[in-house]
């Protein structure tokens, strides 16, 4: 069986799916993931085959429109949603034409698209194949997928659909207790970790004297020739890093080495660069971050307490409903002070109902079929749908 897996313009993307293909590719299968051009790097370095399938990084599909022109993404939580639906909707133009030249030169058995790539299951009913949506992370589309039916009306005439296509099978790695009481019906999959490793050092896998306090803002951050989108993730990682670096606790600073060496000359006795998180979460005590998706579901797996300070609306919900299982403390822009972001960090690290929380929700995360399990769930979609091209509107490319 072939399959191809849609990634997105994000490292995290490629982490989401790794598991699967990689259990696919274990059983036999043949796997191909794509994904946007800069990370085709990060596709190879988990191991998989991979291809891109457009040149343009996700910021151009951010901040320009169809036709180039400059686009300026909501200040209001209410208006991000349909707006992030959008701006994956141009991506999903904008790369289904690639995705069919390569199903006419490699043609799929299924298709598996991460959370927002809707290229895949425009593909997947193009060639007349199973289309499985596969949830990046925790965080509900339902507000999303709005904005991107709109951004694609033009395709989806041509392919005399009335919406987005419905998936043939929906994977989900939220947790149950995380689920919302009206999510899609899904088969639930456990989040196991996969990101880019490198050699280990001690330090990586083993525990200090001080609590260990993990700081990320994700891999899209630049602090100089990049776009306006990852200088602000930069400044929002470097004040982030100065606070908690004021704390009484050992920290270590996941991003990418273009900014950790300006990160490590500017704060003392810190550790700062590419780290492997499945490693490292480990022996951590606390996560502070941006709300990223799949560095939550990372530090869940590990059971480790959360201080989430999400940047964009559509990171609101999951990250407070996760607050409210107890395992973190969720706080807007207008509510991170210095004093506040302290406060918080204290509580995590010293009140034990947090840390209680987080485990129990790393045992509910492990309790959940691997992604092994879910290889038989693809093979059975494919089966059920076997010689059905013609009734399923499938066109050849």
């Amino acid at each position: 069986m072939r399959i191809l897996f849609v990634a997105g313009g994000s490292a995290a993307t490629v982490f989401a799916l790794a598991p699967l293909a990689t259990a696919a590719r274990g059983a036999g299968h043949e796997v191909i993931m794509a994904s946007v051009g800069d990370i085709v790097p990060v596709v190879a370095g988990v191991g998989l085959p991979a291809v891109s399938m457009t040149a343009s990084p996700i910021s151009d599909f951010i901040y320009k429109d169809r036709d180039g022109a400059p686009v300026t993404p909501p200040a209001d939580p209410a208006e991000q949603p349909a707006f992030t639906g959008r701006w994956f909707g141009r991506m999903a133009a904008a790369t289904l034409d690639a995705l069919t030249h390569l199903a006419h030169d490699w043609r799929p058995d299924v298709v598996v698209g991460g959370t927002m790539m809707y290229a895949a299951g425009l593909l997947a009913r193009r060639l007349g194949v199973p289309y499985v949506r596969h949830a990046w992370d925790a965080v509900e589309a339902t507000l999303i997928d709005p904005g991107a039916e709109d951004e694609l009306r033009p395709e989806l005439d041509l392919f005399g659909l009335p919406g987005l296509p419905a998936p043939d099978l929906f994977i989900d790695v939220c947790p149950p207790s995380l689920r919302p009481a009206d999510a899609a019906p899904a088969h639930p999959m456990a989040c196991l970790p996969a990101n880019t490793q490198r050699e280990l050092q001690p330090w990586m896998y083993t525990r200090g004297k001080r609590p260990r306090v993990c700081v990320t803002a994700g891999s899209r951050v630049a602090n100089d020739d990049g776009t306006e989108y990852l200088r602000q993730a930069y400044e929002f990682l470097r004040t982030l890093a100065l606070d908690v670096a004021a704390l009484d606790a050992e920290v270590v600073i996941a991003a990418p080495e273009n900014v950790a060496a300006d990160l490590r000359a500017e704060l003392d006795d810190v550790h700062a660069g590419w780290v492997p998180l499945d490693v490292v979460l480990r022996t951590c005590d606390l996560l502070v971050g941006h709300a990223g998706g799949v560095t939550t579901l990372n530090a869940m797996h590990a059971g480790v307490p959360q201080l989430l300070l999400p940047q964009w609306g559509i990171l609101g919900p999951p990250t407070r409903r996760l607050a409210d299982y107890g395992a973190a403390i969720t706080l807007t822009p207008a509510e991170a002070t210095r004093e506040r972001l302290a406060e918080s960090c204290r509580a995590l690290l010293t009140e034990p109902s947090y840390t209680t929380r987080a485990t129990a929700l790393a045992q509910e995360i492990s309790a959940m079929p691997p992604p092994a399990e879910l290889v038989g769930a693809l093979e059975e979609v494919v089966t059920a749908t076997a010689g059905s091209t013609v009734a399923r509107g499938g066109i050849t490319p």
